[in-house]
């Protein structure tokens, strides 16, 4: 427990919101609904004799030095900034005769402001993006193809000196081209670059000073949870831990928290099932019902199993996931159902529910059936769900410094998908795909150009300078898509580094150059490139 006894201070200190999922008082809207809940007669819950609180997202920000600049940089960097920099930067470079103050003054760098947003509930294995843009007063005109030094980021609004890292960021600037006439080159995201040096603790404050509710409430968390995952803090306060068998759906387990009942009896037991069971066909109370039964355990499995013959598909699926989240594999065939069933708006929920509830065996079957469905949606939430499951039927490789290549197999479907928010990734469907000859293709700037003539088994790349003086290349690569991708990606070869080496073309470069090949038909193959991160303006 002490990582949870450690983590209580920072918690604190930052702003929480209450998050009182059984609460007292009518809801708007829902005609007495909420009455079938709020009965005192089902007996006291966690979250009517405490108050549980739920991270908001953290707001952070930082600064930091963008390096590998073509003379787009700036020397600027604010009064005071600059021997934060110098020491931090000197634990990053190899070079020990590296003259610190120069480096940042070069145009080849640029002080930077860091922006994000750390998600709530976050891991120190998640990441998040971070926005980079040049520090007011600077005259930098790109960051495009800049790498961004690990930098710290801190909450907010405070000062840098006098709160604690929150996160770390590092990685390739990306500035997004896709559908833009005239990008802005001097704003950019560090995607999925944000690591939190904190994992997610919960806690929760007595609604009076009472040692013995305290323990009561611990007592009981960790008589339904398992052991290890709740202790007492004080006389107020319990902290509780996210339970392995939750890692993946932190959020329910916070709300089942909040609706465990903390006495039992017969006659309430069966009270509470009734009670819950009937409210899953009321839509304003449905979701907290199923919550409430999760939390209740595999008791009510008695009777939810009828309730799998309901002709109300949104019924239907809650008590099918319930189930299944109670291991009973009685719910699988309801929601395999609903996933493979084109007409419904609840495919995504239905697979998402098996990839979480099941076996891993059955996940991964129903996933790698989807991939092969017409909706796009569906293909890619089959795709998320395989590699979150880390199915060998997707290849994943790393290009260079930048993005990962995977290749999703075992589907007949062509594309080219792209992300530009958390990890960069190209991936593959329908792998291998194959350039036809008799190709030009080039990036919105010219800057990168593949050609390929009549009857020709290879294709020939080239790219400009970054210093915009003389052309790196031709390089030759066979006519598979992925092969050409490594070679825009991988970097280029040096005296230090052995290799066929490639263009270091950026990752922002490389998906217009895709973009290109698929609207010119030169890959038979869709481009499908997904959002921009939430704080892209």
């Amino acid at each position: 427990m002490r990582d949870i006894l450690g983590h209580r201070a920072f918690w604190a200190s930052l702003t929480l919101a209450v998050v009182l999922l059984v609460g007292c008082g009518r809801q708007a809207g829902t005609d007495g609904a909420s009455e079938l809940l709020d009965n005192a007669e089902l007996g006291p819950t966690v979250g009517s004799v405490a108050i549980v609180a739920e991270p908001e997202p953290v707001a952070v920000e930082g600064f930091g030095l963008v390096a590998g600049l073509p003379g787009t940089g700036s020397g600027v960097c604010p009064v005071g900034l600059r021997a934060y920099l110098r020491q931090y930067i000197l634990t990053q470079v190899s070079d020990s005769s590296l003259n610190i103050d120069e480096f940042i003054d070069s145009r080849n760098t640029a002080v930077v402001l860091l922006e994000g947003v750390i998600p709530a509930m976050a891991s120190e294995d998640s990441a998040f993006d971070v926005r980079v843009r040049p520090v007011d007063g600077s005259d930098t005109t790109s960051l495009h193809g800049g790498w961004l030094y690990q930098a710290e980021l801190r909450q907010k609004g405070t000062s840098r000196l006098q709160t604690r890292t929150l996160a770390m960021v590092e990685g390739p600037v990306f500035v997004n081209q896709l559908g833009v006439s005239e990008p802005d080159l001097t704003r950019g995201f560090i995607l999925g670059g944000g690591s939190p040096k904190f994992s997610y603790n919960g806690a929760m404050r007595m609604r009076r000073t009472d040692y013995r509710t305290a323990s009561a409430v611990r007592n009981r968390l960790n008589e339904r949870y398992g052991m290890g995952t709740a202790a007492s803090v004080s006389s107020t306060d319990v902290a509780f831990v996210i339970p392995e068998a939750f890692r993946r759906r932190p959020r329910r387990f916070v709300s089942m928290v909040v609706t465990t009942f903390l006495t039992e009896t017969p006659e309430l037991l069966q009270t509470r099932i009734d009670t819950f069971t009937q409210g899953l066909t009321v839509p304003e109370i449905a979701e907290r019902c199923e919550v409430s039964l999760e939390a209740i355990g595999r008791r009510c499995l008695v009777k939810l199993a009828p309730m799998l013959e309901t002709t109300d598909e949104a019924v239907r699926l809650r008590v099918a996931r319930c189930m299944l989240n109670l291991e009973d594999d009685r719910g699988l065939p309801p929601l395999r159902a609903i996933a493979r069933d084109q007409k419904s708006p609840r495919r995504v929920e239905a697979l998402r529910a098996v990839a979480i509830g099941a076996n891993r065996n059955d996940a991964v079957l129903l996933a790698r059936q989807l991939l092969r469905d017409d909706d796009q949606a569906i293909v890619l939430a089959a795709y998320a769900q395989l590699r979150e499951l880390e199915d060998f039927s997707i290849r994943q490789e790393f290009v260079g410094r930048s993005f990962h290549l995977e290749r999703v197999l075992q589907t007949d479907r062509k594309a080219i998908h792209v992300t530009r928010t958390g990890k960069p990734r190209v991936v593959l469907f329908g792998s291998p795909l194959q350039c036809r000859d008799s190709l030009f293709v080039q990036s919105p700037d010219g800057g990168v150009v593949l050609d390929s003539r009549a009857g020709q088994d290879f294709v020939s790349l080239t790219r400009q300078a970054p210093t915009g003086h003389g052309v790196i290349g031709p390089l030759r690569s066979g006519m598979s898509l992925s092969e050409v991708i490594r070679m825009l990606g991988a970097e280029r070869r040096s005296a230090a580094r052995s290799g066929p080496g490639g263009l270091g073309v950026p990752y922002s470069d490389v998906i217009t150059v895709l973009e290109q090949l698929s609207a010119k038909e030169a890959v038979a193959a869709e481009f499908w490139a997904g959002p921009l991160p939430k704080s892209a303006e």
